[in-house]
């Protein structure tokens, strides 16, 4: 179904792109690149998703049969809260008007279970949880959800709400490639915030896998988890570090490093993925950190 077909993937320079566009190639596709970096390759395509005619002469050009978009701004603790709207929500704003002049078979679009927001007694969480966001980040992404949505009639659109997610190659502003890159480097010590989060951890070839599938699906006008639905503790995190890398790192815990209103359990229930699927993690999570690790010391 992939084979020979044009797949754009916006945010393709990114950490999850990078490992999405080598999988869509390994399927056969011609996947089509779309990012902020300037390239002189014929299939990549250097686009800034907030200038609206640029997107669209970009898509008219391209005019693809599919279409995964992740581009965003993903990291929670950025400091210009307008940039998350501008291009989470207008940006995705201004790619869904652009497609609706070729109209592709399916549009994946990367949302995020930190919409979900705090969610007491530490249940897996279903697509039916009220959205409650806490930070900029999840308002800005239930927001662009939120207008995802009004195009559902029109265009053949699923909506993906990834939990974490970690794998060789996430930038070190990520809690686990943090902690990760300092018991491969040996170090003495490390300064962390809350100890006592628990997150629900996929690897991001799982999740790569996830949206190959749903790409390929009968699914559309829906919104769907993508987790494993286990969750770790932070501290259960560096227990597994420590044995795999034979190091002891002693941790302080820096109040500045504390957010406000940290979402302290966070756990999915990925029933619906499943269903539509077949999909199931791969990787358990210390097989994953016994990755990244080697990826380091290698």
């Amino acid at each position: 179904m992939i084979e020979n077909r044009v797949v754009l993937v916006t945010g393709a320079s990114g950490f999850t792109g990078k490992y999405l566009c080598s999988a869509l190639r390994d399927l056969g596709a011609r996947v089509i690149e779309l990012s902020e970096l300037p390239s002189a390759a014929p299939d990549k395509f250097q686009c800034d998703l907030i200038d609206k005619s640029q997107v669209g002469e970009v898509i008219a050009e391209i005019r693809p049969d599919f279409v995964i978009h992740l581009a965003a701004i993903s990291f929670v603790a950025t400091e210009n809260p307008e940039a998350f709207y501008a291009v989470n929500v207008i940006g995705t704003c201004n790619l869904l008007h652009a497609l609706t002049n070729c109209t592709p078979e399916k549009i994946i679009i990367a949302s995020s279970a930190n919409v979900y927001g705090q969610v007491q007694g530490g249940q897996p969480i279903s697509e039916d949880q009220v959205p409650a966001p806490i930070n900029h980040y999840a308002s800005s992404k239930l927001a662009m959800e939120h207008m995802a949505k009004t195009w559902f009639e029109e265009l053949p659109i699923i909506v993906t709400r990834p939990f974490n997610y970690t794998g060789p190659g996430q930038d070190e502003r990520f809690l686990i490639p943090k902690i990760v890159a300092h018991f491969a480097e040996r170090k003495e010590q490390i300064e962390l915030g809350n100890l006592r989060v628990s997150r629900d951890f996929t690897y991001v070839g799982d999740v790569v896998e996830a949206y190959l599938l749903l790409l390929q699906s009968k699914s559309k006008s829906t919104v769907i988890n993508i987790c494993s639905g286990e969750t770790c503790s932070l501290r259960q995190i560096l227990n597994r570090l420590e044995l795999l890398s034979g190091h002891e790192l002693k941790v302080r815990v820096n109040p500045e490093l504390v957010r406000k209103n940290e979402i302290e359990v966070l756990r999915g229930d990925n029933s619906l993925l499943k269903e539509l699927t077949g999909w199931a993690p791969n990787y358990q999570l210390d097989e994953v950190l016994e990755m990244m690790l080697n990826s380091r010391i290698d």
